[in-house]
């Protein structure tokens, strides 16, 4: 298990660069993987607003891929959080662009 937060891992991988070391990296990426895998929605969700706030671009796009993933599959019923990754999932496509329009319409039904 790790001590490290799920924020603290986020904010590494969000800064780590492969001058870091490999070793160094993997294990970071290994570390975030056990956290968020099981970290609550309200704990991915603080840590996807603070990571890309403070640097929007800076979070591998497997990372948050994986963090919006399991906050939805957690909360399926949160348009606001359908919306949120259905957006991100648009900004770094095309290649999900059919996942992000369904997690769009996933959205519209859980307002209705």
């Amino acid at each position: 298990m790790t001590l490290r937060s799920l924020l603290e891992l986020g904010r590494l991988l969000s800064a780590a660069s492969w001058s870091q070391g490999q070793v160094e990296l993997a294990k970071v990426e290994s570390e975030f993987l056990e956290a968020v895998t099981f970290a609550s929605a309200d704990e991915i969700v603080r840590m996807l607003e603070t990571v890309l706030d403070e640097d929007y671009a800076g979070l591998p796009i497997w990372a948050r891929n994986l963090a919006y993933r399991l906050a939805c599959l957690q909360r399926p019923e949160d348009s606001a959080l359908l919306r949120e990754a259905s957006a991100d999932l648009f900004n770094h496509g095309p290649d999900w662009d059919r996942i992000a329009e369904e997690l769009r319409k996933q959205a519209d039904a859980a307002e209705e």
